[in-house]
């Protein structure tokens, strides 16, 4: 590295972390307002339009309580996908506490904090163009059903991928925080498979 380059490692370092904990104190905010709104009570079923009962889910009994409410979703998409539901709720009580709603700092949205094409996310460059210009927009990513089955499809592709839950879930979580974040989702996780 050259001294310019050795000189700006430490300011991007810190410029990503005081980003992580900005991220943290405003998603508290934003399911604080998430929160007024009404709680839904019910899933439905895509396939029959029929209402599930939190209490219809395999695992009602072990999700965290922001995220029952979509144990629905979670289970079927966990079972097309073929990935623990329980892990997907342990990404979802992580990553938005199960406030549909919420938007993050650096962009991400809804429920399995997805990062979308457009908003800030769109000013986002990497080596061959804007990094998630594929991705599907903030209103898409707004709807609980599109934003859970997008996100246990990607995190189940980035598993695979990796080989591994760990080194899958490090990829889906923010850059730059090595295990930290995949460490905390998967002791979120095993803690609810008692």
């Amino acid at each position: 590295m050259i001294g310019t380059q050795k000189a700006l490692v430490p300011g991007i370092i810190f410029s990503c972390l005081l980003l992580f904990l900005l991220q943290q104190l405003v998603k508290p905010i934003g399911a604080a307002s998430a929160a007024a709104e009404p709680l839904r009570t019910m899933e439905t079923d895509q396939a029959t339009g029929a209402e599930i009962s939190p209490q219809a889910c395999q695992f009602h009994d072990r999700y965290p309580a922001g995220v029952v409410e979509w144990c629905g979703l979670i289970e079927a998409n966990a079972q097309t996908y073929g990935i623990d539901p329980l892990l997907i709720a342990a990404v979802m009580a992580i990553e938005s506490g199960g406030q549909p709603e919420v938007i993050s700092v650096s962009g991400a949205v809804g429920l399995m904090q997805v990062m979308p094409s457009d908003g800030i996310a769109a000013g986002f460059q990497c080596i061959n163009g804007p990094c998630f210009s594929s991705r599907p927009t903030i209103a898409e990513l707004k709807d609980p059903d599109f934003n859970v089955m997008y996100g246990t499809r990607m995190l189940a592709g980035l598993i695979e991928r990796a080989g591994n839950a760990r080194d899958g879930l490090k990829s889906y979580g923010p850059a730059d925080v090595d295990y930290w974040y995949a460490d905390k989702v998967i002791q979120l996780y095993e803690s609810l498979n008692w």
